[in-house]
């Protein structure tokens, strides 16, 4: 028995050795190929990239073409620098540098030398490249924008680097990848497939033809054409609107969770992202941390969410059953509570759910909070009781939409007070800024109109997202799936009603548009920014949301305006011209469009940057 076990494990190995070389010699030819890398020559072919449409089938982007100077490093021979280099119109130490570049990559594999030629630079080069060994043109395509406006939304191309190489082996040095955005998020989609043929070459270095007859050649297939949910007339209507302003406006169609429009102010033309400019213009975007132009406002930017927070602290109170819409309580231009601590408010009188909520009482809307809370043996269970009911509207989370992800803004839990009252102590009182949206909870603008959104539809809401049809593919049923609150949808009924009367008697009947059922609410955030280490109070931000028709809505929107004074001063008619816009096409209410239009804010602005403090007469 002993004396077969050795001969048996040298045939058993043997047996291997032989298995493993058939394979690689007979029936998988991939490391033949990668063996004749001297031999063989890998020309690529680059689709087109998929066009970007909007919601009503209008193009948004196309190609256009482009040419990429590229480099074998052991292939050059005797070469002209000097004509090369002037024929490129670059300097002998671009040329130097370039090269050095090129041969870091790979001495043998093909690299961009320099990218992006136009036509006119292609065709001074095109009949002059066969003098310059070791240097070829390849065609790509680069993006050709239809409109000035979207850049948040559609993000922008640029040149893989060596991370994105090491990780996906489909990308090559000078490929080019999509980067934020739609472009980002729907790259597999849109960029298509690389094709490849494999020429070979004699001894002497030269082209003979196919390698095996093309038998492992492949053809380019193009990317798949997308139609976004953006109504671009709408998107572009909203940048002009907030033109000379900071802030945000996200627009959804409640019923499905698509986005109409995604604005971020300020923002910038997408087509100054092409070309050989690309590089240059994006570092002066970058380096701009003033008015940060290439920042999101409508994904990132966490504000606090204002009086529009009124609304979900009085649905959580008719859930929570600690009111119904008859409550009332009385304020005298202010909540009083803890040691002689005091909640101002512009109200006074008796309210209730209904004419709290056009008034705008803090009074009203601080005593239903604190019965949340009370409501509970202890304040830690009230809090969170509370957060639970706001998570379900899909606060303090990343909500999962088709873009970056953005930031998920922050619902506050028992766990949170604990930490900054680590003695205990903490009650209602101690937390009752959270009753009018200026504690600890902090929202998006995407967050406040999927809010609005899901009030829209009393009590559910889709994710919001950008696509709507992919060519041939079908789109992610994540954004299909209904996501229900946990308020129950009689609570909706009275709330909205209140919300209409904002309209019609309340903070924004200077707002109406003549014929549209508009139901909004007004908001002011406190502004306190750290200014050289200092905390200092600037103009407060203008915030508003809303949704109309009132029966049958078919547009939330939500709009903050950094340092825009009150509500109804810029965010409320902004929020009424994109109701209209979409709804009709066209606007009546001129007034408050010349208002907006020529409206500017940059004085306010300027006070970020000198720390000027909060001086204002409201």
């Amino acid at each position: 028995m002993r004396k077969a076990l050795f001969p048996s494990l040298i045939i058993l190995a043997a047996l291997a050795i032989i298995a493993r070389l058939l394979y690689l010699q007979v029936f998988d030819d991939s490391f033949k190929v990668k063996s004749d890398d001297n031999a063989i020559k890998r020309k690529y072919e680059y689709p087109e990239r998929g066009y970007i449409y909007d919601r009503n089938g209008k193009l948004l982007v196309a190609n256009q073409p482009s040419y990429d100077i590229m480099v074998i490093p052991k292939e050059i021979k005797s070469l002209d620098t000097l004509e090369f280099c002037k024929l490129l119109n670059i300097t002998l130490d671009d040329f130097k540098i370039n090269i050095a570049k090129a041969r870091v990559y790979s001495p043998m594999l093909p690299s961009v030398f320099l990218p992006q030629l136009n036509k006119k630079e292609y065709a001074a080069l095109q009949e002059k490249i066969r003098k310059f060994e070791g240097f070829y043109i390849q065609k790509r395509s680069l993006r050709d924008y239809q409109t000035t406006a979207g850049a948040n939304v559609f993000g922008f191309i640029t040149q893989v680097n060596d991370r994105i190489i090491e990780k996906n082996p489909y990308y090559k040095s000078g490929d080019l990848i999509g980067r934020q955005g739609v472009e980002e998020y729907y790259e597999e989609a849109l960029r298509g497939v690389k094709g490849v043929k494999y020429i070979q070459r004699d001894r002497f270095n030269r082209e003979i033809g196919p390698y095996k007859e093309g038998i492992f050649d492949t053809t380019a297939i193009q990317g798949e054409d997308i139609n976004l949910t953006l109504d671009i007339i709408l998107q572009e209507y909203g940048e002009s609107l907030m033109i000379n302003k900071r802030g945000g406006i996200v627009a959804i169609e409640p019923k499905t969770g698509e986005i109409l429009a995604l604005v971020t102010a300020p923002s910038y033309d997408p087509s100054i992202l092409i070309g050989r400019e690309r590089s240059r213009n994006y570092t002066k975007l970058y380096n701009d941390s003033i008015a940060k132009p290439l920042y999101d406002r409508g994904l990132l930017a966490e504000y606090p969410p204002g009086s529009p927070f009124k609304i979900l602290t009085g649905l959580i109170g008719l859930q929570e059953e600690v009111i119904d819409e008859n409550t009332t309580f009385v304020c005298h231009h202010g909540f009083s509570y803890a040691r002689g601590a005091f909640m101002k408010c512009h109200d006074s009188g008796s309210n209730n759910l209904h004419s709290g909520t056009f008034h705008s009482c803090n009074t009203y809307f601080a005593n239903v909070y604190k019965r949340i809370i009370e409501k509970y043996p202890k304040p830690r269970y009230g809090v969170d009781a509370w957060s639970s009911h706001l998570l379900s509207f899909g606060l303090g989370n990343f909500m999962g939409y088709d873009l970056p992800p953005g930031k998920k803004g922050s619902v506050p839990t028992s766990k949170l007070y604990d930490r900054f009252y680590p003695n205990g102590g903490w009650k209602s009182t101690t937390i009752i800024s959270n009753s009018i949206g200026q504690g600890e909870v902090l929202m998006t603008p995407i967050q406040l109109a999927n809010m609005m959104a899901a009030v829209a539809n009393e009590g559910y809401y889709y994710t919001p997202h950008m696509i709507k049809k992919i060519e041939g593919q079908t789109i992610d049923k994540k954004f299909t799936t209904r996501h229900t609150t946990t308020i129950d949808k009689q609570y909706f009924k009275p709330m909205i009603q209140g919300l209409f009367d904002v309209y019609n008697m309340g903070t924004a009947r200077s707002l109406r548009v003549e014929g549209i059922d508009i139901c909004g609410k007004t908001g002011t955030a406190e502004n306190f920014p750290k200014i050289n280490g200092k905390r200092t109070q600037l103009t407060d931000h203008s915030i508003f949301v809303a949704f109309a028709p009132k029966d049958n809505p078919r547009i939330a929107v939500a709009v903050f305006v950094e340092n825009g004074y009150w509500g109804a001063r810029w965010a409320g008619p902004i929020a009424s011209l994109m109701i209209e816009k979409y709804l009709r096409g066209k606007i009546t209410r001129t007034d408050l469009e010349t208002r907006m239009l020529n409206g500017s804010l940059e004085v306010e602005y300027a006070k970020v940057t000198s720390g000027v403090p909060f001086t204002i007469n409201k």
